[in-house]
């Protein structure tokens, strides 16, 4: 059977999502860091992509620039926004990103005018059909992008590349009739979460095998010793204190003085608040070291991205979890 020209783009987009994320994915597992370079190469593909739907679907100039402004807003995330400052000091490159912005306010703005007629709450319920229904569903997109930039501002999203690559998939996939869903479980439900927010909600359940793995790997290498390490194995586990300085990891251990000015051991439950400078790791590593301890407990510093690349294909078969969970509960 022939594929459609939407299911084409679809799967398209799951390759390129794919094959984007999971670069990052490693990147972020090795170095903890992803570069601005690499959502600038990505997000071409994205755009391409986009242009290519709303070219297939005979969108009009107003949503062609309604979703520039999407990935305008997003853009800020990466190479930032230009000053008053800098427009005046001349810069043609901030002159030509200003003037991006001005075109894609005014199709955003003349597009609310000219489809002002529907019925919001049919956009919503996803009753509305034509030309208008494209419009408000591509203008969704930077509700989209305002949620994860608020979500980053708040600290709720941690990582810089966490919420970086958060807007690019809401780039790549503005909304569910982009993704050919194998089974689509919400196909009879009128409210979905976005397909950005959904792969960070299945990202998040993946996170809920962490303590079970943790526990069988603590149990496994003989790191459960006491009812005290009880509080620790589900959520850290041991490691040889010469490996901590070189290892993505929170140091919990530390030496603590007893009330008979004896030093011993702590293990604290949490992560600090804030990571520790270099030297004020090595300085506890010393401590440590000089008081005859030779393994701590320490906590994985989990990169996001790593989670979120295996659950692509979860959501691409199946779609929004959220649908998926209030379908087995039976709601």
């Amino acid at each position: 059977m022939a594929l459609t020209t939407e299911q084409v783009l679809g799967w398209t987009r799951v390759g390129v999502l794919l094959l984007g994320m999971g670069w990052a994915a490693w990147m972020d597992h090795k170095e903890r860091r992803v570069s601005n370079n690499h959502w600038l190469v990505w997000v071409k593909p994205a755009i391409f992509l986009w242009c290519l739907e709303l070219l297939a679907r005979e969108a009009d100039w107003t949503i062609f620039l309604t979703a520039s402004a999407v990935i305008a807003y997003a853009s800020v995330a990466v190479i930032g926004r230009p000053t008053i400052k800098d427009l005046l000091s001349g810069n043609r490159v901030d002159v030509l990103v200003s003037f991006w912005y001005l075109i894609s306010f005014v199709g955003v703005i003349v597009g609310m005018g000219k489809y002002s007629d529907i019925d919001l709450l049919d956009v919503v319920l996803g009753e509305a059909t034509g030309m208008a229904a494209l419009y408000w569903s591509t203008l969704s997109g930077l509700v989209v992008i305002f949620i994860i930039d608020f979500g980053w501002r708040l600290r709720l999203i941690h990582g810089g590349a966490d919420a970086k690559a958060l807007m690019w998939v809401a780039i790549l996939i503005p909304n569910w009739s982009t993704m050919p869903l194998v089974y689509d479980y919400g196909a009879e439900v009128a409210l979905r979460l976005p397909p950005a927010i959904s792969l960070l909600m299945w990202g998040g359940l993946s996170f809920l095998l962490i303590p079970l793995i943790l526990m069988i790997k603590n149990v496994a290498q003989g790191n459960v010793q006491s009812i005290s390490d009880l509080k620790m194995f589900w959520h850290s586990t041991v490691m040889p204190l010469d490996k901590v300085q070189t290892s993505h990891v929170w140091l919990l251990t530390s030496m603590i003085e007893m009330p008979s000015g004896e030093l011993k051991p702590y293990h604290k439950t949490r992560a600090p608040k804030r990571t520790p400078s270099d030297d004020k790791l090595a300085q506890q590593i010393q401590e440590l070291r000089s008081n005859n301890v030779h393994d701590v407990w320490v906590s994985y510093k989990l990169p996001l991205l790593v989670f979120l690349f295996p659950v692509i294909v979860p959501m691409a078969l199946f779609g929004d979890i959220t649908v998926i969970i209030l379908h087995i509960i039976g709601l």
